[in-house]
This record gives C-alpha cells, sequence and structure tokens, in this order.
C-alpha cells in the first residue's frame, strides 16, 4: 500500500511563535502564566547558583518534599505567583516588578 508523504509530513498544528498565543489564553491569563513562569526561573536560578539540594529547599522554603519536587520539575501551575514571589523572598531575593509595553 502506498502512503501519501504529503499527509505524513505535514504538521499538525502550526505554531504563532510564541507558546502562549498558541494556548488561546486571554491577555489577563497570558500574563498571569508568564509571571509565574518569571518567577519560576528567577527560583531556579537562585537554587542552582546556590546549589541547593531539595533537602535545604524544603527548610528554607517551608514546604514538605512533594511541593519541593513539583517546583523542581517545573510544575508550577497550580501555584500561586504570590506563593512564587514568597519563595523567593524566602530564598533571599528582593523582587521589583518592571513592565514592558507589549509588541
Amino acid at each position: 500500500m502506498k502512503r501519501d508523504s504529503n499527509k505524513l509530513n505535514r504538521p499538525s498544528h502550526v505554531s504563532k511563535g510564541n507558546v502562549l498565543d498558541d494556548l488561546g489564553l486571554s491577555s489577563q491569563e497570558k500574563a498571569a502564566l508568564k509571571l509565574k513562569m518569571d518567577l519560576h526561573a528567577e527560583i531556579m536560578k537562585i537554587i542552582e547558583k546556590k546549589k541547593l539540594t531539595p533537602r535545604m529547599l524544603e527548610s528554607i522554603l517551608e514546604q514538605p518534599q512533594p511541593r519541593v519536587s513539583e517546583l523542581l520539575r517545573g510544575k508550577f501551575s497550580a501555584m500561586s505567583a504570590e506563593k512564587l514571589a514568597g519563595y523567593l523572598s524566602l530564598l533571599g531575593v528582593a523582587i521589583k516588578i518592571s513592565s514592558q509595553q507589549a509588541a
């Protein structure tokens, strides 16, 4: 049986270039998710820079192992921006918010 090579190579989804746009979220939802992503990225930089272990994070963040594990694996969608900002504070980081005009 001959396969149609065009069907096999056709992308099932064409990206708009930004995963947040591809998800079909409202501008408010995109802004909130972007904030959480930025906070998480900063937390991960600090953890790497300070070479913190999960056990150390349990103590510093005052969180049980499952929450620390979720944070380290990037499963922060159920965590609020306030919670992530609090983690940065506990890690000794002062938070400053600045805005950029959207393109």
